[in-house]
């Protein structure tokens, strides 16, 4: 029985590398979307199909079993509930619905999915999750290959400077492509020391400092009129390639954009997994969210920390663990469901989470009291929650940059987040 199970477990990355080949060719779909509503309602709506020439996901992974993130795609084989590929992603508008700004209007944000090109007839399904966790079909396409209104993307002819390649092969490793926002094309000798900068700071950090080879990183340079970065609040504002924005949900740090379709085509330009856009500014702040894009301020004296942290949201789905600051978000969590987030809980399904970890002695909830302050345990307070939602340490990269670390449960949903990518 043995051998038996051993032969089992050999063969079944070779039958998913089959399916890979006889579903989909090595590009990728764009699917440009968009969703439309408020705190209470929420409409997709197709708005156009790209095919970009690069695929560098994992061709063995393709069906995401951690469905982190409360948007989900899935690809079927047509008239079939044969899944072929899904994948988790959060979004923008996901939180703008959380907002207060959100309960008085209504309004549209653009958005994108990318899946594997398909070699033949598919049917592309995105899915949300409502409060209550229950899944949601939002929007189905029947997709053909042969469909003459897919745009092929525009090659923009812009130089792509090799921060780091550990991997020649990009479906086994995780691709990092680095945007420029606000450089000029005179400050582009200042952008390629931000990416080796980049590299540097997400290398000293465990555990990605143990994966260093499983990484591809990537910057493309692609100048705007100006320099520096939009600051509504203090009436500055700049004309740069993504129109990225500080006070975005009217939170001075947080520095995002709803320019979409720039940042996607942008990002197209080489194989990537994770978008991750350098802003050139000395201003604190930058942004995260999961499968979608991270950004950060490359000037600041915490620009390493915050690169580190805001990747820790986009790459690996970790929840912020602070509770005490003010943010633009009404409640964030359902604390009758447990939060997909690999780092918080409800302790509804504590099981699913770092139980494991947790030393038997060790008192669940965990009192925030010195002696346990190395200690991995369930200390109330996270997910910008005081009170119901639970953190893992006292302490963590995903709370404050006070131990310039990653707790070992983050540590261990990022190692997890790399093998799934890089095996």
């Amino acid at each position: 029985m043995k051998r038996c199970f051993l032969f089992l477990f050999v063969l079944l990355p070779t039958l998913s590398w089959a399916q890979f080949d006889t579903w989909f060719e090595p590009a990728s779909l764009r699917v440009d979307y968009t969703l439309t509503g408020n705190d209470k309602s929420t409409h997709f709506a197709l708005k156009e199909l790209i095919k970009e020439p690069y695929w560098s996901g994992s061709k063995t992974n393709l069906i995401d079993n951690l469905e982190f993130g409360n948007y989900i795609v899935k690809v079927y084989e047509p008239g079939t509930d044969h899944l072929l590929f899904s994948k988790g992603y959060q979004n923008l508008y996901g939180e703008w619905q959380t907002t207060e700004e959100a309960t008085k209007v209504t309004k549209t944000f653009e958005e994108s999915v990318i899946v594997p090109f398909p070699k033949k007839q598919v049917e592309v399904v995105l899915y949300r999750k409502d409060w209550e966790d229950h899944l949601i079909e939002g929007m189905r396409l029947t997709v053909s290959p042969d469909d003459y209104f897919i745009r092929t993307s525009d090659p923009l002819g812009l130089p792509v400077y090799e921060a780091w390649i550990g991997n020649s092969d990009i479906t086994k490793a995780v691709d990092i492509v680095i945007l420029p926002e606000g450089y000029t094309q005179a400050e582009m000798g200042k952008f390629v020391k931000d990416c080796d900068f980049f590299v540097k700071s997400l290398f000293d950090y465990a555990p990605y400092d143990r994966y260093k080879n499983s990484f591809n990183i990537r910057g493309l340079m692609a100048p705007s009129q100006d320099s520096g970065c939009t600051e509504p609040g203090d009436r500055v504002y700049k004309n740069t390639v993504m129109r990225f924005s500080y006070w975005t949900f009217d939170s001075e740090r947080y520095c995002m954009t709803t320019d979409n379709r720039d940042l996607r085509d942008l990002a197209g330009q080489v194989p990537y997994d994770q978008i991750y856009v350098l802003i050139n500014s000395q201003k604190y702040g930058g942004g995260g969210i999961y499968n979608f894009y991270c950004s950060s301020a490359a000037s600041n004296s915490f620009s390493g920390d915050i690169i580190v942290h805001e990747f820790g949201h986009g790459f690996a789905g970790l929840a912020d663990e602070y509770y005490d600051d003010s943010t633009s978000y009404g409640d964030f969590y359902n604390n009758d469901i447990e939060p997909w987030e690999p780092n918080i809980t409800t302790l509804v399904n504590f099981d699913a989470k770092w139980k494991d970890m947790v030393n038997k002695k060790t008192p669940v909830p965990t009192p925030r009291e010195p002696k346990y302050e190395q200690t991995i345990g369930v200390f109330e307070g996270g997910g910008y929650e005081k009170e119901g939602v639970y953190s893992p340490r006292m302490d963590c990269l995903m709370k404050t940059f006070n131990g310039h670390e990653f707790c070992p449960v983050c540590q261990r949903a990022i190692e997890r987040m790399i093998l799934y990518y890089s095996e």
